[in-house]
């Protein structure tokens, strides 16, 4: 079975060389880049990868764009701050030989910093697996700027379970904090566009069911003070989207 490696990233220099390198038990690498001005292009040629340059508004249309032009009949999805371990390389190859099924979940290992933290990752602002292993046509991303949907066509197969992909997610509190400006920035695009941002009540009582969710129920209380922070950025994220989308609408036109 031939295997894409699929690279979605915008400016990306610094973390991509090493990215690549983790991917060199595929068949094939491809990098898409998104409106990417620094070395990204010429780092990807080097280490042998196809690289699709364009601009993309929405994330889905861009990571489409990636699904459709790999050639492999199965894909890995990674980004340029995650790494394949190689237990996981080799669980990925393992599973594309025999699985009968359209796609699997892959395990993450989260990062700020030299830190690893383990729990706590919840809903938009972090996940500790991903359906980054699929067969080309069965993943088909939905036109949302930051955490699209998904529809799929086929059935799921049993989670990896050896290995992981090692994420560098924030380099330190400063940038978890610059992500969920960003995120949300992104998110009340796509709520003004959708035409309906929600309430102010819902959005609180989010705030709080979704910082319980990651404190007390993915026990990131085992995290000491790190986990009181991603509690309260997972609960952030749809508040501050929404506020942004009611209180500044007009900087978050298109």
């Amino acid at each position: 079975m031939k295997l894409s490696a699929l690279v979605v990233a915008r400016n990306e220099e610094a973390r991509l060389p090493d990215c690549l390198i983790s991917l060199a038990f595929a068949d094939e690498i491809l990098v898409v880049l998104d409106r990417t001005t620094d070395g990204s292009a010429e780092i990807g040629r080097a280490a042998g990868a196809r690289v699709l340059e364009g601009a993309w508004a929405m994330e889905g249309a861009r990571r489409n764009a990636g699904i459709e032009a790999c050639t492999g009949e199965w894909i890995l999805e990674v980004d340029a701050d995650e790494r394949v371990s190689p237990e996981l390389a080799t669980a990925v190859r393992e599973t594309i030989a025999t699985s009968p099924f359209a796609w699997h979940q892959v395990p993450k290992d989260n990062y700020v910093g030299e830190r690893l933290i383990r729990f706590g990752w919840a809903g938009s602002f972090g996940t500790t697996s991903v359906p980054g292993l699929f067969r080309k046509g069965a993943k088909r991303w939905r036109m949302q700027r930051v955490h699209p949907g998904l529809d799929w066509t086929g059935t799921q197969g049993p989670k990896i379970t050896r290995g992981a992909l090692v994420h560098l997610v924030d380099r330190d509190i400063t940038d978890m904090l610059r992500r969920l400006d960003s995120y949300s920035t992104a998110k009340a695009r796509d709520l003004i566009a959708a035409g309906d941002i929600g309430t102010l009540r819902g959005n609180v009582r989010r705030f709080f069911s979704r910082a319980w969710k990651s404190y007390v129920g993915r026990r990131g209380y085992r995290e000491g003070a790190w986990g009181v922070l991603l509690a309260f950025c997972t609960g952030a994220f749809p508040l501050l989207s929404y506020l942004k989308a009611r209180l500044e609408p007009e900087k978050h036109r298109e």
